[in-house]
Protein backbone atom coordinates (compact mmCIF):
# COMPACT_ATOMS: atom_id res chain seq x y z
CA UNK A 1 0.00 0.00 0.00
CA UNK A 2 2.58 2.24 0.50
CA UNK A 3 3.37 2.12 -3.35
CA UNK A 4 0.02 3.18 -3.98
CA UNK A 5 -0.78 6.53 -5.27
CA UNK A 6 -2.81 8.94 -2.84
CA UNK A 7 -6.25 8.52 -4.02
CA UNK A 8 -6.53 12.77 -3.34
CA UNK A 9 -4.48 15.18 -4.97
CA UNK A 10 -3.95 18.49 -5.92
CA UNK A 11 -4.52 17.74 -9.73
CA UNK A 12 -8.00 15.80 -8.58
CA UNK A 13 -9.12 18.74 -7.10
CA UNK A 14 -9.06 21.27 -9.64
CA UNK A 15 -11.81 21.96 -11.46
CA UNK A 16 -10.69 21.23 -14.56
CA UNK A 17 -10.41 17.40 -13.75
CA UNK A 18 -14.14 17.15 -12.50
CA UNK A 19 -14.91 18.67 -15.89
CA UNK A 20 -13.37 15.34 -17.13
CA UNK A 21 -14.46 13.18 -14.96
CA UNK A 22 -18.26 14.22 -15.47
CA UNK A 23 -18.02 14.61 -19.07
CA UNK A 24 -16.17 10.80 -18.90
CA UNK A 25 -19.19 9.61 -17.15
CA UNK A 26 -21.60 11.46 -18.99
CA UNK A 27 -20.35 9.70 -22.30
CA UNK A 28 -20.55 6.43 -20.66
CA UNK A 29 -24.15 7.10 -19.33
CA UNK A 30 -25.49 8.03 -22.93
CA UNK A 31 -23.93 5.03 -24.16
CA UNK A 32 -25.94 2.83 -21.46
CA UNK A 33 -29.33 0.76 -22.42
CA UNK A 34 -30.87 3.01 -20.06
CA UNK A 35 -30.33 6.21 -21.97
CA UNK A 36 -30.39 4.50 -25.40
CA UNK A 37 -34.54 4.56 -23.91
CA UNK A 38 -35.05 7.51 -23.70
CA UNK A 39 -33.60 8.56 -27.32
CA UNK A 40 -36.01 10.64 -29.80
CA UNK A 41 -36.37 7.38 -32.09
CA UNK A 42 -37.74 5.43 -29.11
CA UNK A 43 -39.39 8.17 -26.78
CA UNK A 44 -41.51 9.04 -29.42
CA UNK A 45 -43.38 6.32 -30.13
CA UNK A 46 -43.86 6.16 -25.82
CA UNK A 47 -45.34 9.97 -26.54
CA UNK A 48 -48.03 8.62 -29.71
CA UNK A 49 -49.28 5.80 -26.57
CA UNK A 50 -49.82 8.05 -23.97
CA UNK A 51 -51.48 10.50 -26.48
CA UNK A 52 -52.91 7.52 -27.36
CA UNK A 53 -54.79 6.19 -24.19
CA UNK A 54 -55.24 10.17 -22.99
CA UNK A 55 -57.91 10.41 -25.61
CA UNK A 56 -59.66 7.03 -25.34
CA UNK A 57 -59.91 7.10 -21.60
CA UNK A 58 -60.35 10.81 -21.98
CA UNK A 59 -63.17 10.34 -24.06
CA UNK A 60 -64.72 8.36 -21.09
CA UNK A 61 -63.45 9.99 -18.63
CA UNK A 62 -65.44 13.04 -19.61
CA UNK A 63 -68.68 11.06 -20.01
CA UNK A 64 -68.64 9.76 -16.44
CA UNK A 65 -68.12 13.74 -15.14
CA UNK A 66 -70.78 15.19 -17.31
CA UNK A 67 -72.87 12.08 -16.22
CA UNK A 68 -72.16 12.40 -12.79
CA UNK A 69 -72.39 16.45 -12.92
CA UNK A 70 -75.59 16.04 -14.15
CA UNK A 71 -77.36 12.91 -13.16
CA UNK A 72 -78.53 11.84 -9.97
CA UNK A 73 -76.43 9.29 -7.74
CA UNK A 74 -79.10 6.68 -8.44
CA UNK A 75 -78.71 6.94 -11.95
CA UNK A 76 -74.76 7.48 -12.14
CA UNK A 77 -74.50 3.91 -10.11
CA UNK A 78 -76.89 2.51 -12.43
CA UNK A 79 -74.83 3.68 -15.59
CA UNK A 80 -72.00 2.42 -13.26
CA UNK A 81 -73.24 -0.75 -13.14
CA UNK A 82 -73.85 -0.91 -16.85
CA UNK A 83 -70.30 0.02 -17.45
CA UNK A 84 -69.01 -3.35 -14.93
CA UNK A 85 -70.46 -4.91 -17.51
CA UNK A 86 -69.30 -3.50 -20.52
CA UNK A 87 -65.64 -3.96 -18.45
CA UNK A 88 -66.61 -8.11 -18.39
CA UNK A 89 -67.63 -8.28 -21.89
CA UNK A 90 -63.94 -6.35 -23.23
CA UNK A 91 -62.46 -9.08 -20.69
CA UNK A 92 -63.95 -11.75 -22.43
CA UNK A 93 -63.26 -10.12 -25.51
CA UNK A 94 -59.61 -9.58 -24.68
CA UNK A 95 -59.19 -13.21 -23.81
CA UNK A 96 -60.69 -14.44 -26.73
CA UNK A 97 -59.38 -11.81 -29.13
CA UNK A 98 -56.75 -9.08 -28.35
CA UNK A 99 -53.97 -11.24 -26.06
CA UNK A 100 -53.76 -13.71 -28.44
CA UNK A 101 -53.54 -11.79 -31.20
CA UNK A 102 -50.94 -9.62 -29.34
CA UNK A 103 -48.37 -12.13 -28.53
CA UNK A 104 -48.63 -14.24 -31.39
CA UNK A 105 -49.58 -11.72 -33.83
CA UNK A 106 -45.70 -9.99 -32.32
CA UNK A 107 -44.02 -13.19 -31.57
CA UNK A 108 -44.28 -16.94 -33.70
CA UNK A 109 -46.53 -15.50 -36.39
CA UNK A 110 -44.50 -12.17 -36.88
CA UNK A 111 -43.38 -13.49 -40.17
CA UNK A 112 -47.17 -13.29 -41.49
CA UNK A 113 -49.03 -11.20 -40.24
CA UNK A 114 -51.27 -10.10 -42.99
CA UNK A 115 -53.04 -13.32 -43.08
CA UNK A 116 -52.72 -13.58 -39.35
CA UNK A 117 -54.49 -9.97 -39.59
CA UNK A 118 -57.47 -10.50 -42.00
CA UNK A 119 -58.01 -14.18 -39.91
CA UNK A 120 -58.09 -12.04 -36.52
CA UNK A 121 -60.34 -9.07 -38.01
CA UNK A 122 -63.20 -11.89 -38.96
CA UNK A 123 -63.34 -12.96 -35.49
CA UNK A 124 -63.71 -9.79 -34.13
CA UNK A 125 -66.23 -9.48 -35.74
CA UNK A 126 -68.18 -12.36 -35.08
CA UNK A 127 -67.13 -11.95 -31.33
CA UNK A 128 -68.47 -8.51 -30.93
CA UNK A 129 -71.92 -9.96 -32.50
CA UNK A 130 -72.00 -12.73 -30.36
CA UNK A 131 -72.00 -10.35 -27.29
CA UNK A 132 -74.31 -8.10 -28.55
CA UNK A 133 -76.85 -11.24 -29.12
CA UNK A 134 -75.98 -12.44 -25.60
CA UNK A 135 -76.84 -8.88 -23.98
CA UNK A 136 -79.79 -8.30 -26.06
CA UNK A 137 -81.26 -11.58 -25.59
CA UNK A 138 -80.38 -10.93 -21.93
CA UNK A 139 -82.32 -7.82 -21.52
CA UNK A 140 -85.36 -9.59 -23.51
CA UNK A 141 -85.70 -12.11 -20.39
CA UNK A 142 -85.12 -9.93 -17.95
CA UNK A 143 -88.30 -7.56 -19.67
CA UNK A 144 -90.03 -10.51 -19.52
CA UNK A 145 -88.81 -12.25 -16.01
CA UNK A 146 -88.26 -8.98 -14.06
CA UNK A 147 -88.74 -5.80 -15.82
CA UNK A 148 -87.62 -3.48 -13.12
CA UNK A 149 -83.52 -4.74 -13.71
CA UNK A 150 -83.80 -3.22 -17.22
CA UNK A 151 -82.25 0.15 -17.62
CA UNK A 152 -81.87 2.26 -20.21
CA UNK A 153 -77.95 1.84 -20.08
CA UNK A 154 -78.15 -2.08 -20.58
CA UNK A 155 -80.20 -1.72 -23.48
CA UNK A 156 -77.50 1.28 -24.83
CA UNK A 157 -74.74 -1.19 -23.95
CA UNK A 158 -76.26 -4.09 -25.69
CA UNK A 159 -76.65 -1.93 -29.20
CA UNK A 160 -73.45 -0.54 -29.03
CA UNK A 161 -70.97 -3.31 -27.69
CA UNK A 162 -69.55 -4.56 -30.84
CA UNK A 163 -68.42 -1.55 -32.15
CA UNK A 164 -67.07 -0.81 -28.47
CA UNK A 165 -64.79 -3.30 -28.52
CA UNK A 166 -63.91 -2.85 -32.35
CA UNK A 167 -62.58 0.33 -31.49
CA UNK A 168 -59.92 -1.31 -28.96
CA UNK A 169 -59.27 -3.99 -31.98
CA UNK A 170 -58.22 -1.46 -34.36
CA UNK A 171 -56.02 0.72 -31.95
CA UNK A 172 -54.00 -2.74 -30.93
CA UNK A 173 -53.57 -3.57 -34.74
CA UNK A 174 -51.79 -0.38 -34.83
CA UNK A 175 -49.43 -1.35 -31.86
CA UNK A 176 -48.39 -4.49 -33.29
CA UNK A 177 -47.85 -2.16 -36.47
CA UNK A 178 -45.21 -0.53 -34.53
CA UNK A 179 -47.76 2.91 -35.94
CA UNK A 180 -48.92 4.38 -32.56
CA UNK A 181 -48.93 7.58 -34.02
CA UNK A 182 -52.19 6.03 -35.97
CA UNK A 183 -53.63 5.03 -32.67
CA UNK A 184 -53.34 7.63 -31.50
CA UNK A 185 -55.23 9.99 -34.33
CA UNK A 186 -57.64 7.34 -33.99
CA UNK A 187 -58.30 8.08 -30.25
CA UNK A 188 -57.60 11.90 -31.23
CA UNK A 189 -60.86 11.74 -33.46
CA UNK A 190 -62.77 9.56 -31.18
CA UNK A 191 -62.41 12.34 -28.36
CA UNK A 192 -63.61 15.10 -30.70
CA UNK A 193 -66.19 13.57 -31.62
CA UNK A 194 -66.95 12.63 -27.86
CA UNK A 195 -67.13 16.47 -27.22
CA UNK A 196 -69.35 17.27 -30.11
CA UNK A 197 -71.68 14.38 -29.17
CA UNK A 198 -71.57 15.08 -25.78
CA UNK A 199 -72.41 18.91 -25.70
CA UNK A 200 -75.41 18.52 -28.71
CA UNK A 201 -76.67 15.80 -26.49
CA UNK A 202 -76.75 17.82 -23.31
CA UNK A 203 -78.07 21.03 -25.26
CA UNK A 204 -81.00 19.14 -26.93
CA UNK A 205 -81.45 17.83 -22.98
CA UNK A 206 -81.19 14.06 -24.48
CA UNK A 207 -77.68 13.17 -22.13
CA UNK A 208 -79.05 10.23 -19.97
CA UNK A 209 -77.07 6.65 -19.21
CA UNK A 210 -78.59 5.20 -22.88
CA UNK A 211 -77.75 8.11 -25.32
CA UNK A 212 -73.96 8.31 -23.52
CA UNK A 213 -73.28 4.35 -24.91
CA UNK A 214 -74.51 5.79 -28.79
CA UNK A 215 -72.18 8.46 -28.48
CA UNK A 216 -69.10 6.75 -27.50
CA UNK A 217 -70.09 4.09 -30.09
CA UNK A 218 -70.54 6.92 -32.48
CA UNK A 219 -66.77 8.34 -31.65
CA UNK A 220 -65.38 4.46 -32.88
CA UNK A 221 -67.34 4.60 -35.84
CA UNK A 222 -66.29 7.95 -37.10
CA UNK A 223 -62.15 6.87 -35.95
CA UNK A 224 -62.73 3.62 -37.63
CA UNK A 225 -64.42 5.05 -40.72
CA UNK A 226 -61.11 7.34 -40.95
CA UNK A 227 -58.79 5.13 -40.30
CA UNK A 228 -59.28 1.30 -40.56
CA UNK A 229 -57.67 1.53 -44.08
CA UNK A 230 -54.20 1.76 -42.53
CA UNK A 231 -54.30 -1.62 -41.03
CA UNK A 232 -51.40 -3.71 -43.39
CA UNK A 233 -53.64 -5.93 -44.91
CA UNK A 234 -51.40 -6.78 -47.33
CA UNK A 235 -52.12 -9.39 -50.43
CA UNK A 236 -51.81 -12.89 -49.08
CA UNK A 237 -51.78 -15.71 -51.05
CA UNK A 238 -52.96 -18.20 -48.88
CA UNK A 239 -55.51 -18.07 -45.98
CA UNK A 240 -54.19 -18.60 -42.35
CA UNK A 241 -55.69 -21.64 -41.66
CA UNK A 242 -53.90 -23.09 -44.48
CA UNK A 243 -50.55 -21.55 -43.13
CA UNK A 244 -51.05 -23.32 -39.75
CA UNK A 245 -53.93 -25.94 -40.03
CA UNK A 246 -53.54 -26.58 -35.89
CA UNK A 247 -53.65 -22.89 -34.95
CA UNK A 248 -56.76 -23.25 -33.48
CA UNK A 249 -55.31 -26.01 -30.80
CA UNK A 250 -52.09 -23.48 -29.75
CA UNK A 251 -55.12 -20.39 -29.49
CA UNK A 252 -57.22 -22.41 -27.32
CA UNK A 253 -54.01 -23.35 -25.26
CA UNK A 254 -53.36 -19.72 -24.58
CA UNK A 255 -56.60 -18.28 -24.32
CA UNK A 256 -58.36 -20.63 -21.94
CA UNK A 257 -56.03 -19.20 -19.03
CA UNK A 258 -56.96 -15.27 -20.53
CA UNK A 259 -60.74 -16.38 -20.66
CA UNK A 260 -60.63 -17.52 -17.23
CA UNK A 261 -59.29 -14.60 -16.04
CA UNK A 262 -61.14 -12.53 -17.55
CA UNK A 263 -63.99 -13.95 -15.22
CA UNK A 264 -61.81 -13.70 -11.89
CA UNK A 265 -60.42 -10.20 -12.89
CA UNK A 266 -64.22 -9.28 -12.22
CA UNK A 267 -63.40 -9.86 -8.59
CA UNK A 268 -60.52 -7.88 -8.12
CA UNK A 269 -61.89 -4.41 -9.06
CA UNK A 270 -65.72 -4.52 -10.49
CA UNK A 271 -66.84 -7.00 -8.19
CA UNK A 272 -66.51 -4.79 -5.10
CA UNK A 273 -69.40 -1.97 -7.26
CA UNK A 274 -71.89 -5.38 -6.94
CA UNK A 275 -70.67 -5.78 -3.07
CA UNK A 276 -71.18 -2.25 -2.79
CA UNK A 277 -74.85 -2.44 -4.61
CA UNK A 278 -75.99 -5.50 -3.10
CA UNK A 279 -75.20 -4.42 0.67
CA UNK A 280 -75.19 -0.99 0.42
CA UNK A 281 -77.23 1.02 -2.41
CA UNK A 282 -76.70 2.38 -5.96
CA UNK A 283 -76.42 5.96 -4.29
CA UNK A 284 -72.83 4.31 -2.78
CA UNK A 285 -72.26 2.58 -6.33
CA UNK A 286 -71.54 5.89 -7.85
CA UNK A 287 -69.45 7.57 -5.06
CA UNK A 288 -67.59 4.59 -5.53
CA UNK A 289 -67.21 4.99 -9.16
CA UNK A 290 -66.86 8.92 -8.42
CA UNK A 291 -63.72 8.17 -6.67
CA UNK A 292 -61.94 5.55 -8.90
CA UNK A 293 -62.84 7.56 -12.49
CA UNK A 294 -60.70 10.25 -11.04
CA UNK A 295 -57.40 7.43 -10.48
CA UNK A 296 -58.45 6.22 -14.39
CA UNK A 297 -56.15 8.35 -15.73
CA UNK A 298 -52.84 6.72 -14.25
CA UNK A 299 -54.48 3.65 -15.25
CA UNK A 300 -54.56 4.29 -18.84
CA UNK A 301 -51.01 5.72 -18.41
CA UNK A 302 -49.41 2.17 -17.89
CA UNK A 303 -52.02 0.76 -20.21
CA UNK A 304 -49.93 2.73 -22.65
CA UNK A 305 -46.67 1.48 -21.43
CA UNK A 306 -48.27 -2.22 -21.73
CA UNK A 307 -49.16 -1.98 -25.34
CA UNK A 308 -45.67 -0.89 -25.92
CA UNK A 309 -44.02 -3.38 -23.94
CA UNK A 310 -45.98 -6.60 -24.37
CA UNK A 311 -45.17 -6.85 -28.31
CA UNK A 312 -41.40 -6.01 -27.46
CA UNK A 313 -41.66 -9.11 -24.84
CA UNK A 314 -43.11 -10.97 -26.62
CA UNK A 315 -40.75 -10.87 -29.49
CA UNK A 316 -37.60 -10.53 -27.54
CA UNK A 317 -38.74 -13.90 -26.40
CA UNK A 318 -39.90 -15.64 -29.56
CA UNK A 319 -36.52 -14.48 -30.62
CA UNK A 320 -34.50 -15.99 -27.24
CA UNK A 321 -32.87 -12.93 -26.55
CA UNK A 322 -33.70 -13.16 -22.91
CA UNK A 323 -31.39 -10.61 -21.95
CA UNK A 324 -33.04 -8.10 -23.43
CA UNK A 325 -36.36 -9.39 -22.56
CA UNK A 326 -35.21 -9.04 -19.00
CA UNK A 327 -33.42 -6.09 -19.44
CA UNK A 328 -36.89 -4.20 -20.85
CA UNK A 329 -39.21 -6.25 -17.93
CA UNK A 330 -36.34 -4.16 -15.72
CA UNK A 331 -36.52 -0.87 -16.69
CA UNK A 332 -40.84 -1.17 -17.35
CA UNK A 333 -41.07 -1.89 -13.93
CA UNK A 334 -39.05 1.03 -12.50
CA UNK A 335 -41.19 2.99 -14.52
CA UNK A 336 -44.15 2.12 -13.71
CA UNK A 337 -43.05 2.13 -9.63
CA UNK A 338 -42.04 5.54 -10.30
CA UNK A 339 -44.78 6.93 -12.06
CA UNK A 340 -47.36 5.24 -10.11
CA UNK A 341 -46.00 6.49 -6.69
CA UNK A 342 -45.61 10.29 -8.59
CA UNK A 343 -49.37 10.34 -9.55
CA UNK A 344 -50.14 8.96 -5.38
CA UNK A 345 -48.35 12.12 -4.29
CA UNK A 346 -49.87 14.50 -6.53
CA UNK A 347 -53.34 13.22 -4.78
CA UNK A 348 -52.56 13.65 -2.10
CA UNK A 349 -50.98 17.22 -2.90
CA UNK A 350 -54.29 18.53 -4.96
CA UNK A 351 -56.90 15.62 -5.08
CA UNK A 352 -59.41 17.57 -3.22
CA UNK A 353 -59.54 20.52 -4.95
CA UNK A 354 -59.65 18.65 -8.18
CA UNK A 355 -62.64 16.61 -7.04
CA UNK A 356 -64.67 19.95 -6.13
CA UNK A 357 -64.05 21.40 -9.38
CA UNK A 358 -64.72 18.23 -11.52
CA UNK A 359 -67.84 17.69 -9.99
CA UNK A 360 -68.91 20.91 -8.89
CA UNK A 361 -68.81 19.98 -4.98
CA UNK A 362 -71.25 16.95 -5.47
CA UNK A 363 -68.76 14.54 -4.13
CA UNK A 364 -66.35 16.78 -1.68
CA UNK A 365 -66.93 14.37 1.64
CA UNK A 366 -65.04 11.39 -0.67
CA UNK A 367 -61.43 13.03 -0.93
CA UNK A 368 -59.71 11.17 2.29
CA UNK A 369 -60.92 7.90 0.46
CA UNK A 370 -59.12 9.24 -2.91
CA UNK A 371 -56.45 9.03 -1.05
CA UNK A 372 -56.29 6.11 -0.03
CA UNK A 373 -57.76 4.77 -3.77
CA UNK A 374 -54.49 6.58 -5.03
CA UNK A 375 -52.94 3.86 -3.60
CA UNK A 376 -54.12 0.98 -5.83
CA UNK A 377 -52.01 1.94 -8.85
CA UNK A 378 -49.05 1.41 -7.15
CA UNK A 379 -49.98 -1.66 -5.33
CA UNK A 380 -50.85 -3.02 -8.49
CA UNK A 381 -48.23 -1.74 -11.21
CA UNK A 382 -45.19 -4.14 -10.48
CA UNK A 383 -47.76 -7.00 -10.79
CA UNK A 384 -48.74 -5.93 -13.94
CA UNK A 385 -45.50 -5.84 -15.80
CA UNK A 386 -44.81 -9.39 -14.27
CA UNK A 387 -48.25 -9.63 -15.80
CA UNK A 388 -47.10 -8.87 -19.16
CA UNK A 389 -43.45 -10.64 -19.10
CA UNK A 390 -46.03 -13.93 -17.84
CA UNK A 391 -48.02 -13.55 -21.36
CA UNK A 392 -45.34 -12.70 -23.07
CA UNK A 393 -43.17 -16.20 -22.56
CA UNK A 394 -46.93 -17.73 -23.11
CA UNK A 395 -47.34 -18.46 -19.27
CA UNK A 396 -50.77 -17.14 -18.69
CA UNK A 397 -51.63 -19.47 -16.36
CA UNK A 398 -49.78 -17.95 -13.44
CA UNK A 399 -51.75 -14.63 -14.53
CA UNK A 400 -54.96 -16.52 -13.70
CA UNK A 401 -53.32 -17.82 -10.11
CA UNK A 402 -52.71 -14.03 -9.42
CA UNK A 403 -56.66 -12.85 -9.89
CA UNK A 404 -58.02 -16.22 -8.30
CA UNK A 405 -56.21 -15.30 -5.66
CA UNK A 406 -57.20 -11.96 -5.83
CA UNK A 407 -60.63 -12.88 -5.72
CA UNK A 408 -60.47 -14.85 -2.83
CA UNK A 409 -59.13 -11.83 -0.81
CA UNK A 410 -62.21 -10.04 -2.02
CA UNK A 411 -64.28 -12.81 -0.91
CA UNK A 412 -62.84 -13.82 2.12
CA UNK A 413 -61.86 -10.07 3.41
CA UNK A 414 -63.66 -7.42 0.66
CA UNK A 415 -66.95 -8.84 1.80
CA UNK A 416 -66.68 -8.34 5.55
CA UNK A 417 -65.39 -5.03 5.05
CA UNK A 418 -67.77 -3.62 3.17
CA UNK A 419 -70.39 -5.31 5.17
CA UNK A 420 -68.89 -3.43 8.04
CA UNK A 421 -66.94 -0.32 7.31
CA UNK A 422 -69.45 0.78 3.97
CA UNK A 423 -67.59 2.45 1.39
CA UNK A 424 -64.64 3.29 3.21
CA UNK A 425 -64.33 -0.53 3.54
CA UNK A 426 -64.98 -0.94 -0.20
CA UNK A 427 -61.85 1.06 -1.24
CA UNK A 428 -59.56 -1.49 1.77
CA UNK A 429 -61.21 -4.35 0.31
CA UNK A 430 -59.37 -2.71 -3.55
CA UNK A 431 -56.21 -2.58 -1.83
CA UNK A 432 -55.89 -5.78 -0.22
CA UNK A 433 -56.98 -7.33 -3.50
CA UNK A 434 -54.66 -5.49 -5.54
CA UNK A 435 -51.44 -6.48 -3.21
CA UNK A 436 -53.03 -10.21 -3.18
CA UNK A 437 -52.25 -9.87 -7.27
CA UNK A 438 -49.14 -8.36 -7.62
CA UNK A 439 -48.01 -10.87 -4.78
CA UNK A 440 -49.28 -13.83 -6.34
CA UNK A 441 -47.77 -12.68 -9.47
CA UNK A 442 -44.36 -12.17 -7.84
CA UNK A 443 -44.27 -15.82 -6.98
CA UNK A 444 -45.37 -16.81 -9.71
CA UNK A 445 -43.10 -15.24 -11.85
CA UNK A 446 -40.29 -16.33 -9.81
CA UNK A 447 -41.09 -19.80 -10.56
CA UNK A 448 -41.20 -18.86 -14.42
CA UNK A 449 -37.53 -17.60 -13.76
CA UNK A 450 -35.77 -19.95 -11.09
CA UNK A 451 -38.46 -22.81 -10.60
CA UNK A 452 -38.22 -26.03 -12.36
CA UNK A 453 -38.67 -26.25 -15.43
CA UNK A 454 -37.38 -22.99 -15.65
CA UNK A 455 -38.86 -21.40 -18.89
CA UNK A 456 -36.44 -18.67 -18.38
CA UNK A 457 -33.28 -19.43 -16.45
CA UNK A 458 -32.51 -22.31 -19.02
CA UNK A 459 -32.21 -19.48 -22.00
CA UNK A 460 -30.18 -17.44 -19.51
CA UNK A 461 -27.69 -20.28 -18.99
CA UNK A 462 -27.55 -21.15 -22.60
CA UNK A 463 -26.43 -17.50 -23.58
Amino acid sequence: MENSPPLITEETLRPAHFVTRFVQRANGWMRSPLFATLTASRAVPVAYSFADQAFAAGGVFLVNVVLARTQTKEQYGMFALSYSVFTLMAGLNNAAILEPFTVYGSGRYRDRFSEYLRFMVRNNVLVGLLLTGILLATGLAFLWIAPELVSRSLIGLGLTVGILLSGSFLRRVFYLQRQAVLAAGCSLVFFVTIVCGLWLATTAHLLDSFSVFLILALGWMVAGGSFARKMAFGKPIQRFLALEPQYWREHWKYARWVLATAFVFQLTSQGYYWLVAGFLSVKEVAELKAIYILVAPVDQIMVALSFLALPVLATHYAAKRIGNFLSLWRRYGLAVVGLTALFALAVRMVGRPVMHLLYAGKFDGLAPLLFLAALSPLLMGIGNTMNDALKAVEKPKFVFYAYLSSGAATFLLGIPLVMHFGLRGAVFGMLTSAGTYSCALAVGFLYVLYGKPAVLSKAIDKR
